[in-house]
Parts: C-alpha cells; sequence; structure tokens
C-alpha cells in the first residue's frame, strides 16, 4: 500500500462508521468503474482493428472520398 494510501485510510479511519462507509462505497463504486472500463476497453479493440483494417481497404480500393476541413 502506498504511503498515500495509507495517510488516506488512517484519516478515514477518525470518521464516523457512517461516514467511513460512504467513503469506503465511493473507493469501491471507482474500483468497479474501472473494472468496467479496462474489460470495455480490452474486448474493444479487435473491433477497432477489424474497423482500421477495413477502412485501410476501403481507402486502397478508392472507395474514400478527401474531406475539407473549414478553419
Amino acid at each position: 500500500m502506498t504511503q498515500l494510501l495509507e495517510q488516506a485510510f488512517t484519516e478515514a479511519s477518525k470518521l464516523s462508521d457512517q461516514d467511513q462507509d460512504a467513503i469506503a462505497e465511493i473507493i469501491l463504486a471507482e474500483l468497479a468503474s474501472e473494472k468496467r472500463w479496462n474489460s470495455l476497453f480490452t474486448r474493444s479493440q479487435d473491433l477497432l482493428s477489424e474497423l482500421a483494417q477495413e477502412a485501410l481497404a476501403e481507402h486502397r480500393a478508392g472507395q474514400t472520398q478527401t474531406i475539407e476541413c473549414e478553419d
């Protein structure tokens, strides 16, 4: 455990049980969210790779058009 996290837990342990539970819920929700994001991102890599290959194939086949951007 890092020193900063240990310090945070030490300070949190001085709070009421209700406040400690609220902090714990926030931390657990954030960790679950991060885990979901990582899982979705990992699974999307194959799809992104397929889409990139498809776009390159279309470009090589002359099936794409240049888009002019206005500033």
